[in-house]
């Protein structure tokens, strides 16, 4: 077999020689098959270094997200320089304003590794702030959301290959959606999106296409983000850490249903769904 080439057209994307077996040829068949690309990116901050595992593409957004909601930027004004060398893409230069202690990490991450290589884990759980923010949606909008983000999942669509995050309004319409071979660095694109370009995110609710794990909630507590809502289920640490900071998180999002664990309150219309309840309940599209 040959091996990987880049669409030229599409960024983010390979394409390789494949043999597919299937019902109609099962002796296999030949073909061209398209997949998503996972590429080190190295981000020189000051003096420090991070390489992150990601999907090309949206590469400044990516970095000012990760800054923000690994706790290394306080907000957009922190960075004095953001640049990407035109000639060495896998490498962006940041100068920030002098920004003080950061959090001791590794300085490598996968894109599957959220948390993973922080030395402080404790510190920075206990010094993220309640959210507050009223947002509230009802279940019919919310359960619609999922399809709308489909719709404009370009890289997955192509190679089946990518996760993606979405924002959204209380009516259901989805504002932004970015994506990459990582969970946590498609939250970052979306959170770093907003970030560079002035657009308020604290004031709305997020989509995520795969299971929503503990760094997920980390990040969207910095960022001040009332109501996660994921495909896959939540784990415990993520449902305990969104119950104590006030975020509502909400699993198993389909078409017809979904499963709210905490702060149900901002899932509108449901009396079950009151402030306080701690049990986790199923809500239905049509309200049945």
């Amino acid at each position: 077999m040959n091996g990987l080439s880049r669409q030229a057209e599409t960024v983010g994307v390979a394409e390789t020689n494949i043999v597919k077996f299937d019902q109609a040829h099962p002796g296999g068949f030949h073909r061209r098959a398209a997949i998503i690309e996972e590429r080190p990116l190295h981000i020189q901050v000051d003096e420090a270094t991070y390489t992150l595992l990601r999907t090309p593409g949206r590469d400044r957004e990516l970095v000012a997200g990760f800054l923000f909601t690994e706790g290394l930027i306080k907000n957009v004004n922190d960075i004095a320089i953001l640049s990407q060398c035109p000639d060495f893409r896998d490498t962006i230069t940041v100068r920030t304003n002098g920004i003080g202690d950061r959090p001791q990490r590794t300085l490598i991450m996968t894109s599957s590794c959220g948390m993973c290589g922080v030395e402080n884990l404790d510190d920075i759980l206990g010094a993220l702030g309640r959210v507050d923010t009223c947002f509230e949606i009802s279940p019919a909008e919310l359960c619609r959301v999922s399809d709308a983000v489909r719709a404009s999942q370009r890289l997955f669509a192509l190679t089946g290959g990518a996760h993606a995050a979405a924002s959204f309004g209380t009516d259901g319409r989805v504002m932004d959606v970015e994506e990459d071979v990582g969970r946590h660095n498609a939250l970052d694109k979306l959170i770093g999106h907003a970030l560079l370009h002035g657009l308020a995110i604290d004031n709305t609710g997020v989509f995520l296409s795969g299971r929503t794990s503990l760094e997920l909630v980390v990040k969207a507590a910095r960022a001040k983000i009332p109501l996660l809502a994921s495909v896959g289920a939540p784990t415990g640490m993520a449902v305990d850490l969104a119950d104590r900071l006030g975020i509502t998180l909400c699993g198993f999002l389909r078409r017809e249903e979904t499963s709210v664990y905490t702060h149900g309150w901002r899932v509108a219309a449901s009396e079950l769904l009151r402030e306080g309840d701690s049990a986790s309940c199923r809500v239905i599209k049509n309200g049945q």
